[in-house]
């Protein structure tokens, strides 16, 4: 395999990854598992906000309103799966 298909691959599994967590991390802070008032909680959850929010943002604006209902990360998730799926399928046939 070409080490810049592997590289994007890569980079694409880590950010599901990130979102991943991103969502359970959200569910145990409303669930009131984790307190938001750690330091190391919000620093934390302000970090994954940040990495997760360039790509979840442009998906909230677009999606509608569900009565609370965040299906942001399932969209984002999908997507990135089928951008790994079509990297893996489509690009090596137009490589050398």
């Amino acid at each position: 395999m070409n080490p810049f298909i592997w590289l994007v691959l890569t980079i694409l599994n880590i950010y599901f990854w990130v979102i991943l967590i991103s969502v359970i991390m959200s569910w145990l802070i409303a669930f009131g598992i984790m307190n938001r008032q750690n330091p190391y909680v919000r620093q934390i959850d302000y970090a994954l906000s940040r990495l997760t929010e360039p790509v979840l943002g442009p998906i909230r604006r677009v999606m509608p309103d569900l009565g609370g209902l965040d299906v942001s990360p399932v969209v984002a998730l999908i997507g990135i799966q089928f951008l790994q799926y079509l990297i893996a399928y489509y690009v090596p046939r137009f490589l050398p």
